[in-house]
């Protein structure tokens, strides 16, 4: 087990919602996580749009940070649904409302970073075809047709990922 999953506490028995206040504070706690992690998202989006995927990668943390306690209150929505549609069906609409907003602005995210990986997956291949094509010799069959490269004169291309 790796020492980071070792630091962090065992997760503990989530209380229900009782009360139309305990139900109000979850509310309040799910939509201030949502709307951060929307700001941070949005800022992930502009940067890796504009090209600079190494100041997008430092949100990373802040990123990571807010996911988890987005789940971690999910978990709690959850296990107080059945009194929130009881008691507060008008704040679970709210709130799912809300959620639909978020995931609608997650999708733009999901496909901003789909394409700009696909992209560089492309420049990658591109290069390694342009280096694979320098590298193996020319040679031609009997029949005049170019001859397909032997395995031996294929070499790897190395990326680092530090730059």
């Amino acid at each position: 087990m790796s020492p980071s999953l070792l630091r962090q506490p065992l997760p503990s028995a989530v209380p229900l919602a009782a009360t139309p206040d305990d139900a109000k504070k979850l509310a309040e706690g799910l939509m201030e996580v949502m709307s951060a992690l929307l700001g941070v998202i949005e800022r992930e989006t502009e940067l890796v749009r504009a090209g600079k995927v190494r100041e997008a990668m430092a949100l990373e943390g802040k990123k990571s940070e807010l996911s988890r306690r987005y789940v971690g209150t999910i978990a709690h929505l959850k296990s107080s649904q059945s009194y929130l549609a009881r008691a507060t069906p008008e704040l679970l609409s709210a709130l799912h409302r809300h959620h639909d907003t978020f995931r609608a602005m997650l999708q733009v995210n999901l496909t901003v970073l789909a394409t700009a990986h696909a992209v560089s997956e492309g420049i990658v291949r591109g290069v390694n075809v342009e280096l694979q094509r320098r590298n193996v010799p020319n040679t031609y069959t009997a029949s005049g047709q170019r001859a397909a490269p032997s395995p031996r004169n294929i070499s790897p291309l190395a990326v680092s990922r530090s730059l």
